[in-house]
C-alpha cells in the first residue's frame, strides 16, 4: 500500500523501517520540527527523520499539523492509509478523512488501558506483569478508536522505561505489518473499546521523578525503572541533586533499622552500595549520578565521596 507515515522517536522509526522492508511504499514522512539539544544547543533530527532521509523519503515537519497549509500539503501525496506512531500531535477529522482506508495508530499499551502519552511508564509504575501494543483505527478522541489488533509483551522485574519500550517497538512493528495485510485484503476486524475500562497515562513531567521515601521500597524501585531514562528518579544529598539509576528493594526483615530512623535516612553503607530507609523496607542503590558529575556505579562514587550512615536524603 501507499502510506503516509507520522512519527518522531526511535519507537516510531522501527515501525517505519519495518514497513519499508515489507514492501510498502511510504510516500511521505511527517515528524516533529528539529530541536536544539544539549549545552551546545545543537540542532538534531528525530530518529524518524534520520530513517526517512536514509531511505530517500520526503520529510514534512509542520509546527501544527492542523493548520490549513499543512492539511493541503498532505493532500498532495495520494496514499491508501496513514500510519501514526508516537507522532506527538493530534490529527483533526479533516486529516483523518483524507486516506480511503483511514488512519491507524501503533499504541504501546493494551487499550483501553493506558490511553495517552506515557503508557509504558505507567505500566511499570503500576506493577503490571503484562502490557502490549494495540493497532487502533484512529478517530477524533485520544486513543479512543476501535481496536484492530493487539499483542502482549511481558514486563520483566528489571525492565526500565527504555528497555520495555524497545521490546514494544519491535513487537509493534511486526504487528503493524501483519495488520496492514489484513486491512489491504479487507479482512481486518474492528472492536470498539470499552470506555468503562479505560485509564489515562498523561505526559511525563520532571517533578514526577522526585523520590518520596514515605512510600515503600517496591514502589520507589518502580519509579526508578519507569522513569529511566527520562525524567529520571532523583533525591537530594547534602543540597545536591542525586539521580538514582539503578537500585533494588530490600525487605524490611533483611536490613538493620534503628528505631528512631526516619524515611530517607541512609541506614547502611557498603563498598558497592548503600541503603536508604523507606516506609517499608529499604532501597539499595547501585548506580547514581551526583549533580555536576557523570553517571557512575555506587562503588566508584564511594571511592571519592565520604558517605556516612544516618545521612538523610531529600535535603
Amino acid at each position: 500500500m501507499r502510506i503516509v507515515f507520522m512519527g518522531t522517536p526511535e519507537y516510531a522509526a522501527i515501525s517505519l523501517r519495518e514497513l519499508l522492508r515489507s514492501g510498502h511504499e511510504v510516500v511521505l514522512v511527517l515528524t516533529q520540527p528539529d530541536r536544539e539539544r544539549g549545552r551546545g544547543k545543537k540542532v538534531t533530527f528525530s530518529p524518524v527523520k534520520e530513517a526517512a532521509i536514509e531511505c530517500g523519503i520526503p520529510v514534512f515537519q509542520p509546527a501544527r499539523i492542523k493548520d490549513e497549509d499543512a492539511v493541503e500539503y498532505l493532500k498532495r501525496f495520494p496514499a491508501d492509509i496513514f500510519v501514526v506512531a508516537a507522532f506527538g500531535q493530534i490529527l483533526s477529522k479533516e486529516i483523518l478523512d483524507i486516506p480511503p482506508k483511514g488512519c491507524v495508530n501503533v499504541h504501546a499499551s493494551l487499550l483501553p488501558k493506558y490511553r495517552g502519552a506515557a503508557p509504558v511508564q505507567r505500566a511499570i509504575l503500576d506493577g503490571e506483569a503484562i502490557t502490549g501494543v494495540t493497532i487502533m483505527k484512529m478517530n477524533e478522541g485520544l486513543d479512543t478508536g476501535d481496536i484492530i489488533s493487539q499483542t502482549q509483551v511481558s514486563i520483566a522485574a528489571d525492565d526500565t522505561g527504555e528497555s520495555l519500550l524497545k521490546k514494544l517497538s519491535v513487537e509493534g512493528a511486526r504487528l503493524l505489518v501483519e495488520t496492514l495485510k489484513d486491512i489491504e485484503k479487507g479482512t481486518a476486524r474492528q472492536t470498539p473499546q470499552d470506555d468503562s475500562a479505560s485509564s489515562y497515562a498523561g505526559l511525563l513531567k520532571k517533578e514526577m521523578g522526585c523520590l518520596d521515601f514515605s512510600k515503600s521500597a517496591g514502589e520507589l524501585d518502580r519509579v526508578i525503572r519507569a522513569y529511566n531514562p527520562w525524567p529520571g528518579a532523583y533525591t537530594y544529598l547534602k543540597g545536591k541533586m542525586l539521580k538514582i539509576w539503578n537500585a533494588e528493594p530490600v525487605d524490611a526483615h533483611s536490613v538493620d533499622i534503628e528505631s528512631d530512623a526516619s524515611a530517607g535516612t541512609i541506614i547502611d553503607v557498603s563498598t558497592d552500595s548503600f541503603d536508604i530507609l523507606t516506609a517499608d523496607g529499604a532501597l539499595r542503590v547501585f548506580q547514581l549520578q551526583i549533580e555536576g558529575k557523570r553517571r557512575m556505579s555506587t562503588k566508584e562514587f564511594l571511592r571519592g565521596y565520604r558517605l556516612e550512615k544516618n545521612t538523610v536524603c531529600g535535603r
